[in-house]
């Protein structure tokens, strides 16, 4: 679900688009999803996604 974003050494970057928000979210394993932020469509997630 949701579109991937980048590859990462301890998963893949998920972003999932909610209504004007974007839900990121990071995939560890087939059990383990850490939310790491909800965003607003028109700020730049780069600056907090390192």
């Amino acid at each position: 679900m949701g579109y991937l974003y980048r590859k990462e050494s301890d998963g893949d970057i998920r972003i999932l688009l909610y209504g004007h928000y974007r839900i990121a979210y990071l995939i560890k394993s087939s059990k383990r999803i850490d939310i790491l932020g909800v965003f607003h469509g028109s700020l730049d997630i780069d600056r907090f996604l390192l």
